[in-house]
């Protein structure tokens, strides 16, 4: 028991130390990157490291498979290099053995990612996308899914309008029984629109069977008009920017992605990018795993057998390859190409399998 708490421990400790390392690098890199954007919007350093702190969480979470690997390499080669697994095998312990408290310590951590990280990265996601569309893009289309279905937001300088659809395309370009909401500068409801059909085109929605109301007026109902089929809206909303206003799977929780899957398939859209993504997640423990076991079939052996950075090298390119392979299966699930279940799960598993195949051939072959 004290072996497994020491081994757990020093696993834990190499993981932060890499953590960091890379949270500082990325941090630096995004910083410049976000300047870049935030001085056309007059906006100084402060900005720049306030949205890249905000940035870096996710791509930390997307490459945390590949700081595992390497903080799994360092951890078994100063184990070597330092003669504990020396030691450890001759107080009667085998490799495989001694691999439970790495692999039981990375098993809680990929648990704790899914179900507590990643809640807290959606959340900076979230934030980053809010705060980056204000700053650098002015914040003038806002699209959300809901129970009720569909909901945009557009605006201009005479106010703005809130778009509720029961039912969209794909591309959300042709709403259907949709409601237009128009808002003066004041805040103040201004209009009213109900159309059966609602179809975006250059510059405007075109709007048939619709109905307007005025809403200043002290009797709407009295005043209202029913307009011909093909009344103009105009729009400055295009099919790039309302897709681009889709919320990435990485900024939805994990815990609230089957409700929005849901609520996705119900107002018409394809939610297979997100169903990919839940199971992403539910398989990441396994990933990380897969990761743990990669690095120690190349890298937990003697230091006196030579050849180290050759192994190493082996370790981390088989890290990378898992990690691509892993991101390649996603795009084909993404694209239909092969079943959501497969493109999730058939990387770690077939990355476990190997490892596990090579470390019982280095141990009992």
């Amino acid at each position: 028991m004290t072996l497994t708490l020491y081994v757990a421990r020093r696993f834990m400790g190499m993981l932060l130390r890499v953590l960091g390392i890379f949270y500082g690098i990325l941090l630096l890199i995004d910083t410049i990157d976000q300047l870049r954007g935030v001085t056309d919007s007059g906006r100084g350093m402060g900005t720049a490291l306030k949205l890249a702190a905000l940035n870096v969480p996710e791509s930390l979470y997307r490459i945390f498979p590949l700081i595992v690997v390497l903080s799994s390499i360092a951890l078994f080669v100063n184990l070597a290099r330092s003669s504990e697994l020396v030691v450890v095998r001759a107080a009667g312990r085998s490799g495989l053995r001694f691999l439970m408290a790495p692999v039981g310590t990375v098993l809680l951590v990929g648990l704790l990612s899914v179900s507590v990280l990643n809640p807290l990265v959606a959340a900076t996601s979230r934030a980053f996308g809010a705060a980056h569309t204000e700053i650098v893009r002015g914040g003038k289309s806002v699209l959300s899914v809901s129970a009720a279905g569909l909901w945009l937001r557009q605006a201009n300088d005479e106010g703005q309008t809130v778009i509720q659809a029961a039912r969209s395309s794909s591309d959300a370009t042709q709403l259907y029984d949709a409601t237009f909401l128009r808002f003066g500068a004041d805040g103040m409801p201004t209009e009213r629109i109900d159309a059966a059909t609602a179809t975006l085109e250059p510059g405007a929605w075109r709007l048939d069977g619709a109905k307007r109301w005025n809403l200043a007026a002290s009797n709407p109902e009295a005043v209202s008009v029913v307009e011909p089929d093909g009344f103009r809206l105009p729009s400055d909303l295009t099919r790039e920017g309302i897709r681009d206003s889709f919320g990435k799977p990485s900024a939805i929780p994990f815990w609230s992605l089957p409700d929005y899957i849901d609520g996705l398939e119900r107002a018409g859209f394809s939610a297979r990018t997100h169903r990919v993504w839940f199971q992403m997640e539910l398989a990441q423990p396994l990933l990380l795993i897969a990761m743990v076991l990669v690095a120690a079939g190349f890298t937990m052996r003697h230091a006196r057998f030579g050849k180290t950075g050759t192994f190493v090298l082996f370790a981390v390119l088989s890290g990378f390859a898992i990690f691509f392979l892993r991101n390649f299966a996603q795009v084909l699930g993404e694209n239909g190409q092969i079943p959501v279940i497969l493109a999730a799960w058939s990387p770690p598993i077939a990355a476990v399998m190997m490892a596990l195949g090579l470390l019982l051939h280095l141990e009992d072959g």
